[in-house]
């Protein structure tokens, strides 16, 4: 249901993308906007991952410079059936952590020094858990692709704001007008809604993969409590980036509703406690 959700979502989003192009140009800028959205999606496809970890100033690292970090997100990888990931650090004292990658065989986790400092071992396992949830579904992707078609409505909307309409165009200049604003309004709230609904699946399969749900619902309560107080300087300034982290780095949660990136903490933790309750899982480590 999920994954038929993020299809129409995703089908949305281009819809909007066309749109906006039939408004410049009329029927051929409907389909110049398809092709430049096509384009787009294949440079995201390739390049994103070393973007997004650039815009971090992450440092790749190995057994030898963080050998417990490195082990661990092995092991998990194991566990999930995916090829090792490539494993980065981004010195930032805000724990958090994301995974980007166009496929699982060139996919790459990246955790902050406040994660890796803050959690405890089996807090920090449910979080990479988690991301590699993320990369299994091939979540990295779709983010990517949402993203990219949502900055690319709303430069398309500045042409068509300030250029007006086309003859096609039945609305006259308050239809231009009224769409040019309303369209990368309505293209956020849907790459809200698909981050939204990546994230609770991410978080259940993470849950499978780290074999205790309750690891990363004391991981969450933790991050988020600290997201509040550590500012995250790097996201603050690429704020579109924001939907792929664990938990949201630029508040640090917020509200489960149209207006925020990530479902509220509280009812993600309420659900991996259900999920742990249903398995009748204890606290016990299963790997001791």
């Amino acid at each position: 249901m999920n994954t038929l959700k993020t299809g129409i979502l995703l089908a949305a989003m281009t819809a909007l993308f066309m749109g906006l192009g039939f408004l410049i140009g009329g029927s051929n800028g409907a389909l110049i906007a398809f092709f430049i959205a096509a384009a787009m999606n294949a440079f995201a496809y390739w390049n994103s991952d070393k973007m997004v970890l650039s815009m971090y100033g992450a440092e790749a690292v190995d057994e030898r410079t963080a050998p417990a970090y490195v082990r661990l997100v092995q092991r998990l990888a194991e566990n999930a059936g995916l090829p090792m990931p490539a494993t980065y650090i981004i010195h930032s004292a805000q724990p958090n952590a994301f995974a980007t990658g166009r496929n699982p065989e060139h996919a790459a986790v990246a955790a902050t020094t406040g994660l890796l400092e803050t959690l405890s071992p089996e807090e920090l396992a449910g979080v990479l858990a988690h991301e590699l949830a993320h990369i299994k579904n091939r979540d990295t992707l779709t983010m990517t692709i949402t993203a990219t078609i949502a900055g690319a409505i709303s430069m398309l909307a500045n042409f068509a704001f300030f250029f007006g309409g086309n003859r096609e165009n039945q609305g006259g200049i308050i239809g231009t007008l009224a769409l040019a604003i309303l369209a990368p309004i309505a293209a956020g709230l849907v790459q809200m809604a698909i981050s939204r609904t990546r994230e609770y699946e991410a978080d259940a399969m993470g849950a499978e993969i780290s074999g205790r749900p309750l690891w990363l619902a004391s991981a969450l309560e933790k991050i988020d409590s600290a997201a509040h107080v550590r500012p995250n300087e790097a996201a603050e300034a690429n704020p579109a980036t924001a939907h792929m982290f664990i938990i949201n780095p630029l508040h640090g949660g917020g509200r489960d509703n149209l207006f925020s990136t990530h479902p509220a903490t509280a009812n993600r933790i309420a659900r991996l406690r259900e999920i742990a309750a249903t398995k009748g899982q204890a606290r016990t480590n299963p790997w001791g």
